[in-house]
């Protein structure tokens, strides 16, 4: 009779003992940005969504950074040099401004516009399959914590383009 009870009491388990395993990734390894101790970093850390997209955050062991996925798909860093004027194209996503660098496509640097300190978000586009500004949205909630200059929008970039918000896809 306590065989039965014993192998029971396994197969309970067995759900929660899988579920903790597929959880487990390892901490990214990360470097934080020179103004990552900025008091305006922490917010924008504490802030950081559980997941983005579709991908989930992961331990990180650096300040000011979060990353999502695994493998990893997306990194923030909070407290980066906040870019000047510049050719590349600007999207304001849910009211935050991002400067766009494709110049190592198919990943992707996003980069707060006049917002001090900055905030960077580095997409592999490839394995989003070119979610990018849905994911800039999904961190709006965070990143509005920092002020943004009135003296610097995108429309003082070249480039400057409005994206419309994404809208939530209903689930069943």
């Amino acid at each position: 009779m306590r065989k039965p009870l014993r192998i029971a009491a396994i197969v309970a388990m067995l759900p929660l003992v899988l579920t903790m395993l597929a959880a487990c990734a390892p901490t990214v390894a990360l470097t934080s940005a020179k103004g990552a101790n900025d008091a305006a970093c922490a917010n924008v850390t504490v802030r950081l969504p559980s997941t983005l997209g579709s991908w989930a955050i992961r331990q990180t062991d650096a300040q000011a950074t979060g990353a999502w996925g695994n493998p990893v798909v997306a990194v923030l860093k909070c407290g980066v040099t906040p870019p000047g004027p510049t050719a590349d194209l600007c999207y304001t996503v849910s009211g935050v401004d991002w400067v766009e660098d494709k110049s190592k496509a198919p990943t992707y640097v996003f980069t707060t516009f006049g917002r001090t300190p900055a905030v960077q978000l580095t997409i592999n586009s490839t394995a989003t399959n070119g979610e990018g500004t849905i994911l800039l949205d999904e961190l709006t909630s965070a990143v509005i914590t920092i002020p943004q200059s009135a003296k610097h929008k995108c429309t003082d970039v070249l480039g400057s383009q409005d994206l419309p918000t994404a809208t939530p896809t209903p689930t069943p």
